[in-house]
């Protein structure tokens, strides 16, 4: 962690914990905005003919409607907070949402809106989420690179998400036509919501969250992501960022006697010197060893 973000985080705890809190309490409110009945409110796109085309369940054409769904009610929650909202302000920056203090610009908060879905085949866990990358603007955190502001400038690094299940559509569902007439009656693509928020790294897995890019991987297990139970609970933020920063680029050696680029948290701990003790155990690596149904 780079000086002046030690010295954010220090100077403005208390600051941090309020925001903490205040986001923890606003996310359940978003499903009166959005459900009903369990079902999700939104049922199509509308042309000004009033055909109604329905949404397919694509995790990125649900991910961005429901961000476009939310947004006017981020706006005022950070009014109610005494903060102004900036949205990122191209697609592939971090974070989606910057939160400043009205009153002391150097207090700002990062919140990325992350949505995903249950897992059929294994119930309790869900198909999972990034975190933002531990790349060029984690690990230079000066760096203004696909970043809204440099990394240190922000007091915390929040995630708000949104867990859904994806419903079970009969045969032919999204090439059929619609009216305005018949909303109430077109089959909801998503139901079963839960929203949660929580510093990012307090639910961040050890492993990459998408292939060879550059993405910190959140855990799945969701009972472990409502209680903030992650990989790095029990190390806590330090060393969150130590790891993901050292992440690929630290060279062990293998029993074998060969090197390898470090990839794990064990692996972390053992190259470190750290004790044992900091590694949490989580419901999801309990569970690692058993199979999907």
């Amino acid at each position: 962690m780079s000086k002046r973000a030690d010295k954010l985080s220090v100077k403005y705890h208390k600051e941090k914990d309020i925001f903490a809190k205040e986001l923890s309490n606003f996310a359940p409110t978003l499903e009166k905005f959005i459900v009903l009945n369990g079902d999700w409110t939104v049922k199509g796109f509308v042309d000004v003919f009033g055909n109604v085309y329905t949404i397919s369940q694509d995790t990125k054409v649900i991910s961005k409607l429901l961000e476009l769904h939310l947004f006017p009610h981020f706006l005022g929650f950070a009014d109610s907070i005494g903060c102004s909202l900036e949205l990122a302000r191209y697609q592939n920056y971090y974070p989606d949402m910057t939160f400043i203090n009205k009153k002391n610009s150097e207090i700002k908060f990062a919140v990325d809106l992350k949505t995903t879905y249950t897992n059929e085949k294994r119930p309790g866990f869900c198909n999972g989420f990034t975190l933002g990358s531990h790349g060029e603007y984690f690990i230079n955190r000066e760096s203004a690179k696909n970043i809204q502001y440099p990394y240190n400038e922000y007091c915390g690094h929040f995630c708000l998400g949104i867990i859904y299940s994806r419903a079970i559509l009969t045969a032919g569902f999204e090439t059929r036509g619609y009216s305005v007439s018949e909303l109430e009656s077109i089959p909801s693509v998503i139901n079963g919501f839960t929203f949660f928020a929580a510093e990012k790294w307090k639910i961040a897995s050890d492993k990459s969250g998408s292939g060879n890019t550059s993405n910190i991987g959140g855990i799945k297990n969701i009972a472990d992501i409502l209680s903030g139970n992650g990989v790095f609970a029990k190390a806590g933020e330090e060393v969150f960022d130590d790891y993901w920063t050292n992440f690929g680029k630290i060279q062990i050696e293998t029993k074998d006697g060969e090197r390898k680029k470090m990839n794990t948290f064990d692996e972390y701990i053992a190259y470190r010197n750290l004790s044992a003790d900091i590694k949490n155990v989580t419901s999801q690596s309990r569970s690692s060893k058993v199979k999907p149904q």
